[in-house]
């Protein structure tokens, strides 16, 4: 079975995950730092996301040891993504507390006006500046207070954001598999005490992956999901035998997953293709419009909204529904655009010749359950077979400073009140 998992993975990794080129593997290790004498008695919080892991694949794919652990603790019947249920956005947001528009990553590309250039998840250079993220990440949080840290490639941490970085890193690629990232993890463990991370960051990407590629209900997706089940049974096993104290985990997801209608998409505007007029990005289930001349947002605004059809609404940035957190009032980094078109699910928005996946997300999972994203997590600190109502993602980084007992050191929108029942 094992070798039958293991053919998957790297059956979806050639198929989805493709990096050309030699890929640098090293561990980064920033020197000279180590644990407080009151941090080696900290609790351990191993903070796990794996990416597209719908609120309901667990038990739609029978995932049998995040079943059972998440029957030890706490689970959520489902957690909310921040907005747009994108995966960059949402990962920073897990880890600083702040909505996408009150961080700055409002999109996995976008431009910045007052700097004049672009952010894209797939340009190193960018991914890694620490200018284009605002708030403080967790491990800077620990970092500060003298915790080490370390980071398995979730979004920003091989950036200098905050001010600063894991004290152990991998800047992001594919190469890994989740057995090998699961050693990785178990080897920081191993560490002596003034050296051993206390929190640790860990990513999957297979369940998104594949969603894209495959869709949701695709056996392929099924295979996914098991291969980060049988992982995270793997690194619950191997941290266990360690028997260190006080070892808690989270696992969690940025978002869902939903088959698109790409066969029929949505035409975008013929008015928009204006270069000297407007810039507009599309992340087809949320499309973005930048107004050169301000004096005509309203006028152009009106034009969409009497050639829309009933497939999508179009709405000025700063009437958007206010608990989307992404009008402008809440943009304070100035890169969202004053129009915005919201595609109806399965729909999207498709220029001509530009191909799609399967699945797709980034729609308001309040509208569109299917964006809905998992939370489960179990260990000392946490409650046993605990079931609560769906939150939003914000509410994790005030439960995780909680357990470290860490004082906020910047204002963030998660609330501890909201999830301060599931500790003990």
């Amino acid at each position: 079975m094992k070798r039958g998992i293991h053919f998957i993975f790297l059956f979806i990794s050639l198929l989805v995950f493709p990096q050309k080129g030699p890929v640098d593997t090293t561990q980064i290790i920033i020197p000279n730092r180590y644990n407080s004498v009151e941090a080696q008695t900290k609790p351990y919080v191993i903070m796990i996301s794996a990416d597209g892991f719908r609120y309901d694949y667990a038990k739609k794919y029978n995932a049998t040891n995040l079943l059972h652990l998440a029957k030890q603790g706490v689970q959520a019947k489902a957690m909310l993504p921040s907005y747009p249920s994108i995966t960059f956005p949402n990962h920073w947001s897990l880890t600083t507390g702040l909505y996408p528009s009150h961080h700055g990553l409002i999109d996995n590309y976008f431009y910045d006006y007052k700097r004049k250039e672009a952010y894209a998840l797939s340009n190193r250079k960018t991914a890694e500046d620490g200018s284009w993220y605002g708030g403080l990440p967790l491990w800077g949080l620990a970092e500060k207070n003298n915790i080490l840290t370390a980071s398995m490639m979730w979004v920003g941490s091989a950036s200098d954001a905050g001010g600063k970085r894991p004290t152990y890193y991998y800047p992001y690629h594919e190469k890994f598999t989740p057995s090998e990232k699961v050693e990785k993890v178990v080897n920081w463990l191993k560490l002596p005490e003034d050296k051993r991370p206390h929190f640790i960051s860990l990513y999957f990407p297979e369940v998104d992956g594949s969603g894209h590629h495959f869709g949701p209900d695709a056996e392929e997706t099924k295979a996914a999901v098991h291969l980060v089940d049988q992982a995270i049974g793997e690194l619950v096993q191997k941290v266990n035998y360690l028997g260190l104290k006080n070892v808690n985990f989270i696992f969690v997801s940025d978002h869902g997953m939903i088959q698109v209608d790409g066969g029929v998409p949505l035409e975008i505007p013929e008015i928009l293709f204006n270069k000297e007029r407007f810039d507009f990005y599309n992340s087809q289930t949320l499309l973005r419009v930048v107004v050169k001349n301000p004096a005509e947002v309203k006028e152009v605004y009106k034009e969409l909204k009497n050639h829309k059809t009933d497939d999508y609404e179009v709405y000025l940035d700063k009437k958007l529904p206010k608990y989307l957190h992404f009008s402008s009032k809440d943009d304070r980094y100035n890169r969202i655009g004053q129009i915005i078109l919201l595609p109806k699910a399965p729909k999207i928005f498709l220029e001509k010749g530009k191909k799609t996946s399967v699945g797709k997300h980034g729609y308001d999972p309040r509208i569109v359950p299917e964006m809905k994203a998992t939370f489960y997590a179990w260990g000392p600190e946490f409650k046993n077979d605990l079931v609560i109502n769906e939150f939003e993602n914000v509410n994790i980084y005030p439960l995780v400073a909680e357990i470290f007992n860490l004082k906020l050191e910047q204002p963030i929108d998660g609330k501890l009140k909201v999830l301060k029942n599931v500790l003990k």
